[in-house]
């Protein structure tokens, strides 16, 4: 029987899991998860009645792979789509439509962590959450893993590591595998440079009158780079209600990541309030936060030593190796990943 472990229960592991399963059915699949939840950046959170996304806020269909995975492969219950456009703002918060497309914008009623619980559901792997993953280790052409309980896990004969670059590539240069393939990966690992985004949400005992869904600062010249109403999203806030996710800068959130996060929220409410010119919206009736330390890599990565590193029974996927920070392209990569692996068994 093949031995495959999966470091992260991100998007991108959750698709090549469900690729394994239905291909190698034979093969026990083992995830191993540093956090509470799945999915990755790709978060949801209830207050009250409430449902927020409050990473990633939806999933673009933009890969056709992705779109019958969603529609076809998964259930669909409660997959919805948003309808309302997008729109922009400028350096000074001078709001704009923006342009007129026909993508989809889709989540789930109960939230976009649907996809890693519905793809994890359809297979027989084995999850392990609040599991961090402290050193690896290559012997014998198998791989095996330790977690910061001391708790050894493996042999086995894969490795996928689904973590973020910088993540991956601490494991990776910390690991005992002697191997010419090790420094060249480790260093185009760690080149991938990632942006910073504290996150504040925020709800309000009031609806919004405005048309638009989101709004997208494309210069990335003001200190918000992203606000969206998550009222928009069928499901998620009780009529008469509203409920903003307001994504700083990067600039703006490496700078404060560490601050007061009070100070950050109500620092974000007074923006929000003054590009969507309604001042209510700078006392909220309670709110959350986040900071995302490795939120959206800006590059892709050097694919020749990950390619090399394949042949040793290590692979990486997620957003950061196409170097496109959004949900479709990780659950793409997955994909991808999972029928390499298929195909080298």
């Amino acid at each position: 029987m093949t031995q495959i472990g999966i470091v992260g229960a991100g998007a991108g592991g959750a698709a090549a899991t469900f690729v394994l399963d239905e291909a190698l059915p034979d093969a026990d699949v083992t995830v191993l998860e540093k956090s509470g939840g799945l999915c990755g950046r790709a978060a949801t959170r209830r207050h009250e009645e409430v449902t927020y996304d409050y990473g990633a806020n939806y999933v673009k269909d933009d890969d056709e792979r992705v779109v019958e995975l969603l529609t076809e492969q998964l259930d669909s219950d409660g997959l919805v789509d948003i309808p309302e456009p997008i729109y922009t703002f400028d350096e000074e918060g001078v709001v704009a439509p923006g342009r007129e497309a026909d993508d989809r914008k889709w989540t789930y009623r109960q939230g976009l962590t649907q996809i890693a619980k519905r793809l994890f559901g359809r297979t027989e792997a084995t999850v392990h959450r609040r599991t961090r993953v402290e050193s690896l280790r290559r012997e014998d052409g198998t791989w095996s893993a330790v977690d910061t309980d001391g708790t050894e896990w493996g042999p086995f004969d894969v490795l996928v590591m689904n973590p973020p670059a910088p993540q991956t590539a601490a494991l990776l240069q910390g690991a005992d595998w002697e191997s010419p393939v090790k420094e060249p990966l480790v260093e185009a690992v760690g080149s991938v440079e990632y942006r910073s985004i504290w996150t504040a949400v925020l709800g309000y005992e009031f609806e919004l009158d405005v048309p638009y869904y989101g709004l997208v600062n494309p210069g990335k010249d003001h200190e918000v780079g992203w606000i969206s109403r998550e009222e928009c999203k069928p499901g998620h806030v009780p009529d008469g209600e509203s409920l903003l996710v307001v994504q700083a800068s990067g600039p703006w959130s490496s700078a404060h990541y560490d601050d007061d996060p009070a100070e950050n929220v109500a620092a974000l409410a007074d923006h929000a309030a003054d590009i969507i010119d309604d001042g209510r919206l700078r006392s909220p009736a309670w709110s959350d936060h986040q900071g995302w330390r490795y939120a959206l890599p800006e590059e892709g990565v050097e694919t020749g030593p990950l390619d090399s590193a394949e042949q040793e029974g290590l692979y990486c996927l997620g957003d950061w190796v196409t170097g496109e920070a959004r949900v479709h392209a990780a659950l793409a990569n997955g994909l991808d990943v999972g029928e390499r692996i298929v195909n080298s068994a």
